[in-house]
């Protein structure tokens, strides 16, 4: 199973009034596992926008810490044709275009796109390709205890 992480996912890793024991739970096992992981070409902007807004170290975290995710074996993926394609699909029923090439991603990969957008989950929920970590049950938490 992949999990396209979401940049909500990972800006509480860094920023204070944020943190959420769940991300940390997926940080631990990204660590562990960073081939479990995946994430589009536009979280690496995403990412940078939100640490430059709300952490007052924004280019030591994207040097030190976001750049070392990026490369510890996470899959990195292009904006292709049938993403765009996929993400078409997923506009349509309200998300954004950035939300919608995550969890076309996901789609992509038959993965699940990790996420704090509780409005964007609730829009694509019957998809099952998305996990509320606000909301997220025991059993998917259990699993990445476990490892």
């Amino acid at each position: 199973m992949r999990y396209v992480l979401d940049a909500s996912v990972a800006a509480r890793w860094f920023i204070k009034d944020n943190e959420h024991s769940n991300a940390d739970l997926v940080l631990k096992k990204l660590i562990k596992e960073p081939e479990c992981f995946a994430v589009p070409e536009l979280f690496t902007y995403e990412i940078l926008s939100v640490l430059y807004r709300h952490h007052p170290d924004a280019q030591l975290i994207y040097k030190e810490d976001i750049n070392r995710i990026l490369h510890m074996g996470i899959l990195r993926y292009p904006m292709t044709d049938n993403i765009y394609t996929r993400a078409h699909r997923f506009i349509k029923t309200g998300l954004t275009g950035y939300d919608a090439v995550y969890v076309a991603l996901a789609e992509e990969l038959e993965g699940l796109w990790l996420t704090f957008d509780t409005k964007a989950h609730n829009l694509i929920a019957n998809e099952g390709l998305s996990v509320n970590l606000f909301e997220s049950g025991y059993n998917f938490l259990n699993s990445f205890q476990e490892n």
